[in-house]
């Protein structure tokens, strides 16, 4: 058998023949998975606490730690992988990103239509009278 039978991502226990597949393993995926969660939500407060960083790229380091963060969580606590048997688990993620995408994009949209066409305030209002 070659090395690349065995090619896996981390916590795809399907893929692991019946003499790896033990709890110490799984206890060592869910570890290493802690453990990187815990290193980038350390990261977060750092980014959002440091003076290092040019304050606009502040907002970005959290949204690529936030995007990490989702990835860690993904792989190896939901053990969603690109195998075959998890096709429906991938599909499903990707049509639940796509609905969220559709509602914060719609609802931006619209909030952004309904500030162009918002009325004038009353300041400019009563100028407008007084001519």
């Amino acid at each position: 058998m070659t090395d690349t039978q065995y090619d896996r991502a981390p916590g795809d226990a399907s893929a692991l023949p019946d003499v790896e597949r033990g709890t110490s393993s799984g206890a060592l995926v869910y570890n290493i998975g802690l453990a990187l969660a815990v290193i980038l939500t350390a990261m977060s407060f750092w980014v959002a606490n440091t003076s290092l960083l040019w304050p606009p790229g502040v907002a970005l380091g959290l949204i690529v730690l936030a995007i990490a963060q989702m990835g860690i969580h993904l792989v190896f606590f939901l053990h969603v992988t690109t195998g075959p048997d998890n096709t429906n688990n991938v599909m499903a993620l990707a049509f639940g990103v796509l609905i969220v995408l559709l509602v914060v994009v719609g609802s931006l949209l619209i909030m952004a239509d309904l500030n162009d066409n918002m009325m004038m305030g009353p300041e400019i209002m009563d100028l407008h009278m007084q001519r």
